[in-house]
């Protein structure tokens, strides 16, 4: 997955651009980004503020690894499930 170039406080700014009347074309313009990335943002994290955001991003991340190290694990169990089956 891609790591975003922004961040949190970049993105609650951005939104914020948004709230005050700019807008998209020129706020996608000026800071080099998707129409379809802003718009994603805006559903995402409309209305939080940067400390918000960043504990979400934070969250989504920690989330990340845990799945990853479910996945490693459930792996290794069905590979030790295997030998054992195998012995019998």
């Amino acid at each position: 997955m891609k790591k975003s170039t922004f961040s949190p406080t970049q993105i609650a700014g951005i939104l914020k651009e948004f709230d005050q009347g700019k807008s998209v074309e020129l706020i996608t313009r000026e800071h080099g980004l998707s129409r379809a990335t802003f718009y994603k943002w805006r559903q995402r994290y409309g209305g939080m503020e940067a400390s918000e955001l960043k504990r979400i991003k934070e969250l989504e991340e920690e989330n990340a690894k845990l799945k990853r190290m479910y996945a490693n694990l459930a792996l290794d169990l069905e590979t030790a499930r295997y030998i054992i089956e195998k012995k019998l």
